[in-house]
């Protein structure tokens, strides 16, 4: 049910969760992105694929990425636009600068299943970071083996001014350096690829929490809806609810209330990310 705390008294415990916490986990879904003013369906969609928006009909980023192309040649053209307009058209962004601000000097971790980079680009440190769902960055073996990257920035890079009509030339068809077909790493079946990388970062964050069980941690979790809460929504909630001295702040405009009632501590925002964050930024106890 809604906090029956007004902004300010929320505000405040949060600037003392934040003074107090010996470590904060930053728990991210795609609501983040959404508030840090990344749009898949806006303006910015329309204007950069409008040839695809005249010729398959594309009304946004996610339905489209669905579309059963008919040839390679089409398909990987899309996608080379894709990744870019997701993952290297914006650089780093202003909301997920504030958070690198917010939590420098306290220890700190990421767990997210946003794909599209900006923890990295806003400079947070990579061993600190888990991104679970994989990154729009690399391509991995159609396949799923071997459990192997590849980094596709040169690729996107020389093919975006190759596009002609939603077309690509074949010759310009990605391939894993072993000659097989690539996909995106983006975790949609079991063909995902988890490399070396995967592995270390998930044993990292598992290290961390068990580090941090017993001490003052303070727990973030921004735009986490119920696509996929059992990778953060539902595991926060749980150290809430069994952690000694555990904080949950959930920044969630359509569904704050938590699943497990009566945390011990909870604090909701349904307000804009960015502006808590400002604020919170402003506040004499975390300046």
């Amino acid at each position: 049910m809604p906090s029956t705390e007004n902004y300010s008294q929320r505000l405040s415990r949060l600037s003392e969760a934040f003074r107090q916490a010996d470590h904060i986990i930053i728990g991210a879904g795609s609501g983040l992105s959404t508030a840090a003013g990344i749009d898949y369906a806006g303006a910015d969609f329309r204007r950069e694929f409008q040839p695809w928006v005249d010729r398959y009909g594309f009304t946004d980023l996610y339905s489209s990425s669905f579309y059963p192309f008919e040839s390679d040649e089409e398909r990987w053209a899309y996608w080379a636009k894709h990744i870019w307009f997701s993952r290297f058209r914006t650089g780093a962004t202003q909301l997920y600068c504030d958070l690198l601000r917010l939590v420098a000097g306290k220890s700190h971790f990421v767990i997210t299943t946003n794909v599209d980079g900006q923890f990295e680009l806003a400079g947070f440190d990579p061993a600190r970071l888990f991104a679970t769902q994989g990154d729009y960055r690399f391509f991995q073996p159609l396949s799923g083996s071997p459990q192997t990257l590849l980094d596709n920035h040169d690729w996107v890079m020389r093919v975006l001014p190759q596009i002609r009509n939603c077309r690509i030339p074949a010759d310009l068809i990605p391939h894993m350096p072993d000659g097989q077909p690539v996909a995106m790493n983006l975790r949609v079946d079991d063909t995902f690829v988890e490399d070396d990388h995967w592995h270390r970062q998930s044993q990292r964050y598992a290290d961390f929490v068990r580090h941090a069980a017993q001490s003052r941690l303070l727990l973030l979790e921004f735009g986490i809806g119920y696509n996929t809460p059992s990778i953060i929504r539902f595991p926060f909630e749980r150290m809430a609810s069994t952690f000694p001295s555990a904080t949950l702040v959930r920044f969630n405009s359509h569904d704050p209330a938590p699943d497990i009632p009566r945390l011990p501590r909870f604090i909701p925002f349904t307000e804009e990310i960015a502006s808590v964050v400002a604020d919170l930024l402003s506040a004499p106890a975390t300046s």
